[in-house]
């Protein structure tokens, strides 16, 4: 039987395996920064910011063969908050078997429960065969909206401009 569970200390080198995996999936197989202690600290640190769900290998003893990583965001509309989902990701030898399925719902289930309003992600336009998964669960692009991401040199340029105030 498949388990969806919490991430436990002892998953963070698995976890940082699938990140690795991700990457390549995504062909950027060089832009993983991470790593266990990163990782560790910022699972299971004084002030966790980050969540993980895995999936067991129905295989008793087997390896985890997916894993939803998530972090909380807010809606001011809404005024409550929301799951942000920063990756999903199930082996190609895993997929097909519903792993990726049970995953978001495991996430849904907890935006339900606690009261949120929504869960979010991003997928990359070429990913037709994730697309089209999410629209089979009811998911729905966010028209009109395109991500901006401030990061590297351009970050470091506009951050060291800015006039902060303690």
């Amino acid at each position: 039987m498949t388990l969806i569970r919490t991430a436990v200390p002892s998953d963070v080198p698995a976890i940082l395996g699938l990140i690795h995996d991700l990457a390549v999936y995504e062909k950027e197989p060089d832009a993983v920064k991470n790593t266990a202690a990163l990782l560790h600290e910022n699972l299971f640190g004084a002030d966790p910011g980050v969540h993980v769900h895995v999936v067991d290998n129905p295989e008793a003893g087997g390896p985890i063969v997916g894993f939803a990583l998530w972090f909380l965001n807010y809606s001011t509309w809404e005024g409550t908050m929301g799951i942000h989902l920063e990756d999903l990701y199930v082996r190609p030898e895993a997929r097909g078997s519903g792993y990726g399925k049970q995953l978001l719902s495991t996430l849904a289930g907890i935006a339900v429960e606690r009261g949120y309003a929504r869960v979010e992600w991003s997928v990359l336009d070429w990913n037709k065969p994730s697309i089209d998964f999410y629209k089979s669960i009811g998911a729905a692009p966010m028209d009109g909206w395109h991500v901006y991401r401030l990061e590297g040199p351009s970050l470091g340029r506009f951050g060291n401009a800015a006039e902060v105030s303690a």
